[in-house]
């Protein structure tokens, strides 16, 4: 097989781009900063309101027309003159209006009448009788506006300005006030939508078993403290990603009608020293004071790693706010009802302070669902999917060994999005089946076409692997073949065995190494060249048999003896990334691994020249299919001599 199978990833979230130097520094949960630029927009905004505000004004106030003034005097000589046609007085303001239609302003005195000033100017009456003299009294909206606008304007920009100012330092004090609160989300126990109890858990039987006692306590904890019994005050949740660690807390609290406070480990912990500890007091006092209730710390291992070792960058912080919640937990009194709940997929790291009896008494290891786990896991992810006559779930869950619940989900789903896609209204069987190589090895690259060579090769590779894997005893069957490319690999020879197991045996070991190295023992005796096909399989091939020596003691020469670690994680509060053996033990350890690689080499050269015509066969067929299911592949062996493996019988557990 060119390359097997990766890692899944799920897709991340696009995080947010930051928007100044100090942006990527505040907390997860405040409201976001201004942005840049943000005081300089304000200004220059209240600045053109102000120029606006103020062109209106001098508009309003001026009458149409008036673009000129004239003063008393001019203004007597015009009447005397007979130019003048009409004179409006409003207060001490004058217009005039000319007999040529030009209008004018000017200004009186205010302590005088119009016809008073215009006689000491030397009009006559009757000059001035000629002239029509209106006169308008002040008032009215139009009038205490625009004089009282000059005033109240510029009063009232200025109590804007500082409420505008006093709201951005209040939020900024509020902030500072809520810094240090925790950010846990509590599911109401009444909130039906996402309430989740036991029947909406399958398989982990022995889990269930040890928390039922948790819901015990906490419907009914009269009953334990009677008898002088105390609960466990923390319940460890240990287990691989995506066994259900999570939905198992959920569930505790679903069935004892409790508030559930949830948070991630990694939530606690802020570069400001300090804002840990808080927000680590403020959880356990919203826990106390809604007692009875369950506080589930997810991932705890960011916070929770052992103190001192130099692991994952220690830090002051870090160990303050683990410093914090070992002193609540060890502030619990007998009568407070209030369980701590905590996952991980990395026990081998946490301190052992949280794990010594009083705080972490309780450790639950929640392992892969078995085969009839994962028929329930199925039904559950099926209820609200239409199904097919033709789907047939134990066979689905037969045929995904050492998928977790979450896998089983996602094939669902992918499941039920493949025939959306193809507009169908139910899910068949053939779309479970593509789902499930789908989740294993991605999707099919069906603009990734091989030309004929690479056709020939890559058939030839993927016959070598099965052809192997059909002959050795303790290799696992074969299912399926196939040359259509998905994610990284070019094709793909699908093995499983017909049995849950949860050891693997050294004659084991060295027949799955010797099927990885079936694709490259084809390729060399059938075209005395390699390609970059097979490099996977000598990575994967040649760990497996580095583990053999250093891990698992499976060698005769270096004997039984654990050289290596998990690949740096701590053991008894110490890093094991560094080798912590000899020069010599090492000259061992490489020949040995060399001495596992050419024996599984050999071994595999011998049944690919054995068998040749049978892996032409195999070959051809593939080139001309593409895939090859269980049952046509297993008359191709048949029909080349090859004995089929029995199949094991498998009771079926109602």
């Amino acid at each position: 097989m060119p390359e097997h199978r990766t890692k899944k990833t799920s897709p991340k979230p696009s995080p947010r781009k930051p928007k100044g130097p100090f942006d990527k520094l505040i907390p997860k949960g405040m409201p976001p900063m201004p942005p840049k630029g943000s005081w300089g927009n304000n200004l220059l905004s209240t600045i053109i309101i102000v120029l606006v505000l103020t062109s209106l004004y001098s508009v309003l106030s001026s009458p149409p027309g008036a673009d000129t003034k004239v003063s008393l005097s001019n203004l007597a000589s015009d009447i005397k003159a007979g130019s003048v046609e009409n004179i409006t007085v409003a207060g001490d303001k004058l217009e005039v209006k000319y007999a040529d239609g030009t209008i004018k302003t000017g200004k009186k005195e205010s302590d005088a009448a119009l016809s008073t000033t215009l006689s000491n100017y030397g009009l006559k009456a009757d000059e001035i009788a000629k002239v029509s003299i209106e006169v308008k009294d002040q008032g009215g909206f139009q009038y205490w506006f625009f004089n009282l606008a000059p005033i109240l304007l510029p009063l009232f920009l200025i109590v804007v300005f500082i409420w505008f100012l006093s709201r951005q330092v209040k939020g900024a004090g509020a902030q500072a006030f809520t810094f240090g609160q925790s950010k846990a989300r509590m599911i109401d126990p009444k909130d039906a939508s996402q309430r989740v109890t036991f029947s909406d858990v399958a398989g982990a039987k022995e889990a269930k078993e040890e928390l039922t006692e948790i819901v015990d306590f906490l419907k009914n904890p009269k009953k334990f403290l009677d008898i002088g019994a105390r609960i466990p005050k923390g319940v460890l949740l240990m287990g691989a990603p995506g066994t259900g660690k999570t939905l198992l807390g959920r569930a505790v609290a679903g069935e004892a009608g409790v508030p559930f406070f949830s948070i991630s480990g990694s939530e606690f912990v802020e570069m400001f020293v300090g804002v840990g500890a808080s927000r680590v007091r403020d959880l356990f006092h919203m826990a106390k004071h809604s007692a009875p209730a369950i506080i589930f710390v997810d991932e705890i291992d960011a916070v929770g790693r052992v103190r001192g070792a130099g692991v994952g960058g220690g830090n002051d912080e870090r160990e303050q706010t683990l410093n914090q919640i070992l002193v609540e937990m060890d502030g619990f009194e007998q009568n407070e009802k209030v369980i701590i709940m905590a996952a991980t997929n990395r026990p081998d790291v946490l301190d052992p302070a949280l794990l010594r009896p009083g705080r972490f008494d309780r450790r639950v290891t929640i392992d892969l669902p078995d085969r009839n786990d994962r028929e329930a896991i199925l039904k559950i992810h099926a209820r609200k999917k239409p199904l097919a006559e033709d789907v047939q779930l134990r066979t689905i869950a037969e045929r995904t060994p050492g998928f977790s619940g979450a896998d089983l989900f996602s094939l669902m789903n992918e499941g039920a999005i493949l025939a959306a896609r193809e507009d169908r209204k139910k899910v068949a069987m053939f779309d479970l089946v593509r789902s499930i190589e789908k989740v294993m090895l991605g999707p099919e690259r069906k603009s990734h076409l091989l030309n004929k060579k690479e056709k020939e090769v890559t058939a030839y590779h993927e016959a070598g692997h099965a052809l192997v894997a059909s002959v050795l005893p303790y290799a696992d069957p074969v299912h399926k073949i196939s040359i259509i490319s998905r994610g990284r690999a070019a094709g793909y020879t699908l093995k499983l065995p017909d049995e849950d197991t949860k050891m693997q045996s050294r004659k084991e070991f060295l027949d799955d190494i010797a099927v990885s190295l079936g694709g490259f023992v084809a390729e060399v005796e059938v075209f005395q060249d390699l390609t970059t096909g097979p490099s996977n399989d000598l990575q994967v091939s040649t760990a497996l048999a580095r583990d053999m020596v250093t891990k698992y003691g499976m060698s005769d020469t270096v004997g039984p003896m654990a050289l290596e670690g998990e690949g740096g994680r701590a053991l008894f509060g110490r890093g094991l990334s560094d080798r912590e053996y000899s020069e010599a033990i090492s000259s061992k350890v490489d020949a040995e691994v060399k001495k596992i690689m050419d024996d599984a080499h050999d071994r595999a050269k011998k049944i690919i020249q054995e068998h040749r015509k049978l892996l032409d066969a195999i070959a051809e067929k593939l080139v001309e299919v593409e895939t090859l299911e269980r049952d046509e592949f297993e008359k191709i062996l048949v029909a080349g001599g090859i004995k089929l493996k029995k199949k094991k019988d498998i009771e079926h557990q109602a």
